[in-house]
């Protein structure tokens, strides 16, 4: 079964169990409108655990506002359809422009109740609190209940499986640059990661929502780090696919392309590879003037070349910089022989140079 897929049918059954004890558990108590409770779980267990959190102390707050206003409203306006028509334009309103949007729905089902009614007395208040109460206190249990380990290490697989298509995405614009007719359509792989890359985004949001666990947002900036480079990726191969003939310096940043290949990974910081792409803008700065227009306009585009691939190095560099020492040592320290292989390649091209 297909992961989406299992995730859909556990929310589902979720849902469905959720609703059905905030049923039961409300007819026990002789609640009016009994199922009401069951609607009001279901609301609520479509969200996160941390909005689930919040939606429930705001349905609370705002069922007290509610009562307020039907009291207000429902005693003094005869007619059903202009009591109501009041009523949910007030609550929307008010809701609104304080930021209580999410809870709407439920306080004008609960206005219903009262105007069906016309029963504001203290005894029916309290039968709709404990439906409310009932519905957001099951939702909070259940949303407890959440695979942290299972998202995590999708989470990490999915770097992973980014990180491969990136470096494959490389290799071929290094094929190019060598004047080689590459095996895939580089075009579409990029567009294909990005929308991949949208998707692990969301997931890594949602990781982020349940979970009670310090620097859940690792995994976000890590992600839209990723989009960041794809984007430059794109204009990369736009502009390398403009060149008409490929001028021997192509050559250069073709192997420095197939350099760069093993350090798109997760724990790498870029210093060594930033070091030596600033020693190929130097060297080419240093090569002869070029003598046909053809030739400057091929070297021109891969000047362009070397300064979306520095552009890729900085944003890497800038979400390890923007890493503080709890995120290193959580989400690094149980992968230091990964670190310490790159650091060990990276003093190794120091030496060499």
């Amino acid at each position: 079964m297909e992961k989406r897929e299992r995730k859909v049918l556990l929310q589902a059954a979720k849902i469905a169990v959720g609703s059905s004890a905030a049923i039961y558990t409300a007819g026990v108590l002789n609640l009016d409108f009994a199922t009401f409770a069951g609607s009001i779980a279901f609301l609520t267990l479509v969200t996160t655990k941390w909005e689930t959190l919040k939606l429930s102390m705001l349905r609370l707050l705002t069922f007290f506002v509610s009562v307020v206003l039907a009291w207000m409203i429902f005693t003094h306006i005869r007619y059903e359809w202009l009591a109501y028509g009041i009523y949910v334009f007030l609550i929307v309103v008010l809701f609104e422009k304080l930021g209580w949007k999410t809870t709407v729905s439920v306080n004008a089902i609960i206005g219903t109740h009262f105007l069906m009614t016309r029963d504001i007395g203290i005894r029916f208040i309290i039968n709709e609190f404990f439906l409310v109460l009932i519905g957001v206190a099951i939702a909070v249990i259940l949303n407890l209940f959440y695979d942290y380990q299972s998202q995590k290490r999708s989470l990490v697989g999915n770097m992973r499986y980014a990180e491969s298509r990136m470096q494959t995405i490389l290799r071929e614009i290094a094929v190019y640059l060598s004047d080689d007719d590459m095996q895939r359509d580089v075009w579409d792989d990029i567009r294909t990661l990005e929308q991949e890359t949208q998707t692990f985004i969301k997931d890594a949001y949602e990781y982020q929502g349940n979970t009670f666990q310090s620097h859940p947002g690792y995994y976000i900036d890590y992600f839209e780090m990723r989009m960041k480079q794809c984007n430059v990726l794109h204009n990369l191969h736009y502009e390398m696919k403009k060149i008409r003939s490929m001028p021997k310096q192509a050559a250069v940043i073709a192997q420095y392309i197939l350099y760069l290949i093993d350090y798109v990974v997760e724990m790498n910081v870029p210093a060594a590879q930033m070091e030596r792409l600033e020693a190929i803008f130097v060297e080419m700065q240093r090569e002869p003037l070029p003598v046909t227009r053809e030739e400057f306009e091929s070297r021109a585009m891969l000047y362009h070349i070397l300064m979306d691939l520095e552009e890729f190095l900085v944003l890497k560099k800038r979400f390890v910089t923007g890493l503080d020492e709890k995120q290193k040592e959580r989400y690094w320290k149980h992968k230091d022989s990964t670190q310490g292989n790159a650091d060990g390649r990276n003093k190794n091209e120091e030496q060499q140079k």
